[in-house]
């Protein structure tokens, strides 16, 4: 199964990542099949860039995103903004 994922690249304190698609077997800094844009949560406002068309190939062929990478591509506009459920904040 392939997951959409964040991949660290930042410096100790100095945290930023890679949107990548992965296998869902590979650990979080392996291999990847390919980078979908990047994310430094330490600017003001934090800075998301994703490139749309690679994100979409990656959805449309079943690729699912995580909590955090869903979180990303819904402030894009690819997926849907899913509301917390009280089961989801316990």
């Amino acid at each position: 199964m392939v997951k959409i994922r964040l991949r660290k690249t930042g410096g100790k304190n100095q945290p930023s990542y890679r949107l990548v698609a992965v296998d869902s077997q590979s650990p979080r800094d392996g291999a990847f099949l390919a980078i979908l844009g990047h994310y430094d949560p330490l600017t003001q406002p934090e800075t998301v860039v994703i490139d749309n068309d690679k994100a979409s190939y990656w959805l449309s062929h079943g690729a699912q995103p995580t909590a955090a990478a869903a979180r990303l591509l819904s402030k894009a506009g690819l997926i849907p903004a899913k509301s917390v459920t009280s089961e989801e904040k316990s």
